[in-house]
């Protein structure tokens, strides 16, 4: 595998306080990238620059070999912790939005042909989360574990390179998790992704990632502990099994 994200020298600073320092990383083509840490450990602040919301104050981030763009792309999608669906929308509308903005980005809307493609595919996507048959629920009438799917398949569907979760399924009962694991680990395998998430659970990053990224500080001063930034301290690779294509069970109400 060839390194598809690349970090050098990165430090993000606020004023005098420094959350991330001399961060070096390659994050290969197809890897689950775990990352854990305390809080306050620059874990989010991490995201933040690969998905381009927030600039480093210095160092380099390459995508592809290329300068990183200044702004979110649709080469990086992102799932948060808490849903980021619009609860005056359909799911099916929900999805097919992303396309709408890309498409037609001044009126975020398409017609006729243009948007009878888009909410086909959008009714694939969904499909391929297990929300074939919730088209047109809205979120207000789905579970936390649909919304979240919902939430993965408007991340999906302008076909990102890289997939950035943020905590995605810290909010959900421990029954729902596990399909939740079971679901995006079928979805990094079949759209060919590369995942970096963010997880307190560490069970969760060993079972999930191919491999664990700890962030922390590596030294301390208790008189100026805010001029201390969090680097990788640890960086473990893992040995996963082969996959097993499994169907995509219909996601329950």
């Amino acid at each position: 595998m060839s390194a598809l994200l690349s970090l050098r020298d990165v430090w993000v600073e606020y004023g005098d306080r420094i959350i991330l320092e001399k961060v070096d990383l390659d994050v290969e083509a197809g890897s689950f990238v775990s990352v854990v840490g305390p809080s306050g450990a620059g874990k989010s602040t991490f995201l933040r620059v690969i998905l381009g919301q927030e600039a480093p104050t210095r160092g380099k981030i390459t995508l592809d070999g290329a300068p990183l763009a200044p702004e979110c792309g649709p080469d990086r999608g992102v799932v948060f912790q808490r849903y980021s669906v619009f609860p005056h929308l359909s799911a099916v509308q929900n999805v097919a939005f992303g396309l709408e903005c890309a498409q037609a980005p001044v009126l975020a809307r398409l017609f006729g042909a243009a948007r009878k493609q888009a909410l086909a595919e959008a009714a694939a996507m969904l499909e391929a989360v297990g929300l074939g048959h919730s088209l047109d629920l809205y979120p207000a009438q789905m579970s936390g574990g649909m919304q979240q799917r919902l939430a993965i398949a408007q991340a999906l569907i302008k076909r990102p390179r890289i997939l950035l979760l943020d905590e995605p399924f810290g909010a959900l009962d421990p029954g729902i998790r596990a399909d939740m694991h079971a679901l995006i680990t079928q979805l990094w395998r079949q759209y060919d992704l590369t995942i970096v998430m963010v997880t307190h659970d560490i069970r969760e990053a060993f079972t999930l990632g191919t491999r664990v990224l700890a962030l922390d500080k590596r030294r301390h001063d208790p008189h100026a502990p805010h001029r201390y930034g969090a680097t990788a301290v640890y960086d473990l690779p893992l040995v996963k099994p082969a996959p097993v294509d499994e169907p995509l069970e219909e996601a329950a109400a």
